[in-house]
């Protein structure tokens, strides 16, 4: 998997995009919402998109292990693993759900328990970001597949220090140790609520500058905005200070997490 070819990153980028196509098929008519185990919703859109991307992926390099949300795979098989994709096939199902447009597909390839390619791709909102280890995150508006990556515009943290803090918040899982958490650090902030990895991508593009996550999420939520976020300058660490890491353990839940641009209060 040669990262440096620009026709291979097209693929993939390629192949997000038609699973976002998949997706909007079953956003425009009606759709039924199943519950899993852990009562969290899943539809017909995830489950299309999960197996578009499995096979096109399968396609481009067949040795490469594959675990996603939808397909999960057991531990012992999976911690030998020193280089994988970690996929999300639509994160953000609940946005997806209440028709709010703030649903993504997510598609990150992991080696040695680092991200070091991730795609985000909101096809309700036409938004196509990237970014690859040591080479920069980079953004496009897009509905329609694509065949160069010179119309992409790269994208950075804010680096200036705002007065008042660009705070990001779940839209659908904020609870009060978040709150808590703010006022506790701010005294002047503005608050900006957004659903799935889109989050990440806001940080990256400098429209927002710090996502404190105090609640569960799983490696395949973070992964791809991961390695956008510190290609375009921001950092990613746990509230305990640590790097945050991929398929070290048998869970896949993350620990609590700041994602952030340029706080200076927080480097």
């Amino acid at each position: 998997m040669n990262l440096n070819n620009q026709e291979v990153v097209l693929d993939i980028l390629n192949i997000a995009i038609d699973a976002g196509k998949e997706i909007l098929k079953i956003y425009k008519n009606f759709f039924n919402v199943a519950l899993k185990a852990d009562n969290s919703p899943i539809t017909e859109a995830d489950i299309n998109s999960n197996n578009l991307i499995k096979k096109r992926l399968i396609e481009i390099e067949k040795n490469i292990p594959i675990l996603t949300e939808e397909s999960l795979v057991n531990w012992e098989t999976r911690r030998a693993w020193n280089k994988y994709w970690l996929i999300d096939p639509l994160d953000g199902t609940k946005e997806f759900v209440n028709r709010n447009g703030e649903f993504t597909v997510n598609i990150s390839l992991i080696e040695n328990n680092l991200p070091i390619f991730g795609v985000i791709y909101a096809p309700e909102k036409s938004l196509l970001y990237y970014g690859i280890k040591n080479n920069g995150s980079y953004k496009l508006i897009t509905q329609d597949n694509i065949n160069t990556l010179t119309e992409f515009k790269k994208i950075n943290i804010n680096k200036n220090i705002p007065s008042k803090i660009k705070i990001i918040g779940s839209r659908s899982h904020s609870n009060k140790d978040f709150q808590t958490w703010i006022e506790k650090n701010f005294s002047q902030y503005e608050l900006i609520s957004i659903g799935s990895s889109l989050k990440f991508c806001l940080l990256a593009e400098g429209t927002a500058d710090i996502y404190p996550r105090l609640g569960p999420t799983s490696e395949w939520d973070i992964a791809a905005g991961h390695v956008i976020l510190e290609e375009a300058g921001g950092k990613l660490k746990s509230f305990d200070n640590t790097e945050i890491l991929y398929n070290t353990k048998e869970n896949i839940i993350n620990p609590n997490f700041l994602a952030y641009g340029n706080v200076a209060k927080l480097n």
